[in-house]
């Protein structure tokens, strides 16, 4: 397959690392189609020359007319997915109610692996393809009063290594983008999801809780090392393209150290040091 004349499915795409990712590859001769969650977002998103469905990824409905459309378009065909749709519920583990964290869990995991299962088949029938997952820092290390998103990018790590082993010898690679802090709306979009299902104010972390709402409300990089989102696109470029594409894509210092750290100090010592970056949730 000419990789420069491959489709790709990009979920995630109103704004920050998806929107990036689904401009840059147009540019360079993809066809992109770009997936968001809401009507008004893919509407914007055609505005601006790419092809766009509609996806909600705690939907099942709305991932198979998703990719029934998508297919539609390609003639059955889909060279690469980029799994990138994902939010932050931030809040305390012991504040978490059940349905909180299944919302999380519902399209930072169960929506990108049901979407995945969905497009397999098409990847087998044509001989190969590329599956692109963005996980996060997170999903390598653990900090405070960020429990469900980290559980999320755990999660995903073992399924994406796991489906890795699986699809060995079918021409299907499948890989890992592990971001750190990327400038893009996801400290907005987690301070909604902060504001609507944390009971803050009758919390024994509420006092913690003030600290993160200043770092989720704080305008501009609001912790040091934040990258565009063009650091992310380098890396899914390589993904795409490398005849022999990497397990696991690290972005951001941050991620590159902890990566290290992990395999190198004590986990007491771990514990630590991650107390410390992220303590009182201000970082």
């Amino acid at each position: 397959m000419n990789l420069k004349n491959g489709s790709i499915l990009i979920t995630g795409c109103s704004s920050g690392i998806g929107h990036c990712v689904a401009l840059g590859l147009a540019r360079r001769g993809y066809r992109v189609f770009a997936a968001a969650r809401k009507a008004d977002d893919v509407r914007a998103l055609q505005a601006i020359g790419l092809e766009s469905v509609e996806l909600d990824l705690a939907d099942s409905a709305s991932i198979h007319r998703a990719v029934d459309e998508v297919l539609s378009r390609t003639a059955g065909q889909l060279y690469a997915l980029f799994n990138n749709g994902a939010y932050g519920q931030p809040g305390a583990v012991e504040d978490l109610r059940r349905e909180v964290l299944r919302e999380q869990f519902e399209t930072n995991l169960f929506g990108t692996v049901e979407l995945t299962n969905r497009i397999i088949p098409v990847m087998r029938a044509q001989g190969g393809g590329r599956i692109i997952q963005n996980s996060s820092v997170l999903g390598l290390v653990a900090l405070p009063y960020r429990g469900a998103y980290t559980a999320s990018k755990y999660a995903l790590e073992g399924i994406t290594d796991t489906l890795r082993l699986e699809l060995r010898g079918s021409g299907i690679h499948v890989c890992l983008i592990e971001p750190g802090p990327i400038e893009s709306r996801f400290r907005a979009n987690s301070y909604q999801a902060y504001r609507r299902n944390i009971d803050a104010e009758h919390s024994v972390h509420r006092e913690r809780y003030l600290a993160m709402e200043r770092r989720l409300v704080k305008a501009g990089a609001a912790v040091p090392f934040t990258l565009p989102p063009e650091a992310v696109l380098e890396k899914v470029i390589h993904a795409l393209e490398s005849r022999h594409p990497r397990m696991r894509y690290y972005v951001t210092a941050p991620t590159h150290l902890f990566a290290v750290l992990k395999r190198l100090i004590p986990g007491g010592w771990m514990d630590r040091l991650l107390a410390a970056v992220g303590g009182d949730g201000s970082k």
